[in-house]
């Protein structure tokens, strides 16, 4: 239970993270899929090529698209690629990082799909049954009345009463399977390979600039991660405040006008102010600010420039006479 807990706090940890998770319960989605799925063969000619590799290939694109949807740095890749400049340039480097990494994560689950097919052999022999040379195989039914290419398209189909008694279709299965599994455990290994070699091989090319484009994606995934965080914060004071004033009439007025024989204390006024720091609106209180802010936000992205100190508005009190004259301010 206790490794339970600590491979899903993994997984939790971050969008990376989340991401191999997605990818991996894909995987194991495909595997389930393809071991629950009854294939049976049409055993014709004109359909059984058409047939085994729809099956073979026609749920690994529908994975692959499946794992590009998921994927939460999809959207961080397209929002980079196509915004607008604006303050902030582009980086190339970045945005080929975030289309590798879904492309990687995508393709996991249809070549566990294609590699389960090709060591099953099924879809294989459904497949080039009608490839196989004959002369190689003994036993070949030949009082059915039927062409050779039509024997042949029948192999895969076991329960065939033409292959009764005969080694014939068991010879031909065990040697198009052979081929397959051939095929679908060289594809591992060339995988395994390439993966191997590219973990050895990275920290030979430039890491400097690896780990700078790692950092800056990393960063393009928790920065719209936070701002759409904080847009549900300012989203719910914003309809808090909204609520609030069609249910008791509460002014729009920023600014706090007080006679003269009222006095706040110092205390008062800090505790104006602290609440007036927490509240997350910052003066943005009207439809059409928000339109404008969201629009710059996608137009022209803030600068990478931490020093810069943002601005913060402040309340002027002001304290007036019996007669509404202002005598004096304070900010």
């Amino acid at each position: 239970m206790d490794k339970f807990k600590l491979v899903l706090q993994y997984f939790q940890s971050n969008s990376e993270s989340i991401s191999n998770g997605i990818c991996i319960i894909l995987s194991l989605i495909s595997v389930k899929l393809y071991t629950s799925f009854d294939f049976n063969c049409p055993c014709l000619p004109q359909y059984n090529k058409m047939y085994a590799l729809g099956v073979m290939f026609v749920p690994p694109v529908i994975l692959f698209l499946l794992g590009i949807l998921v994927n939460r740095h999809t959207g961080v890749l397209m929002e980079e690629y196509v915004r607008p400049l604006g303050k902030r340039s582009k980086n190339p480097a970045v945005v080929k990082f975030l289309f590798s990494a879904v492309m990687q994560r995508a393709l996991l689950a249809p070549m566990v799909w294609i590699l389960m097919s090709l060591l099953d052999g099924k879809c294989f022999i459904c497949a080039f049954s009608m490839n196989v040379n004959p002369k190689y195989f003994t036993g070949m039914p030949n009082s059915t009345g039927l062409d050779l290419i039509k024997i042949l398209a029948k192999v895969p189909c076991k329960e065939d009463v033409i292959f009764k008694n005969s080694s014939f279709r068991k010879a031909v299965s065990r040697y198009v399977r052979c081929y397959s599994q051939a095929i679908g455990w060289s594809i591992l290994l060339i995988l395994i390979f390439l993966g191997t070699v590219a973990r050895i091989l990275k920290p030979c090319f430039n890491y400097p600039t690896f780990l700078q484009t790692r950092y800056w994606s990393n960063y393009l995934d928790v920065e719209q991660k936070l701002f759409d965080e904080t847009c549900v914060l300012h989203a719910r004071d914003f309809a808090r405040k909204c609520v609030m004033q069609f249910l008791e009439s509460m002014r729009e007025d920023a600014a706090l006008r007080l006679p003269i024989s009222y006095a706040l204390r110092p205390g008062q006024i800090q505790s104006e102010g602290a609440e007036e720091e927490e509240d997350r609106l910052h003066g943005i209180t009207r439809q059409d600010q928000v339109n404008n802010l969201l629009e710059s936000w996608y137009e022209c992205k803030p600068e990478l420039d931490v020093t810069k100190m943002a601005y913060k508005p402040k309340v002027c009190i002001s304290w007036e006479d019996h007669n509404g004259k202002v005598l004096f301010s304070e900010v």
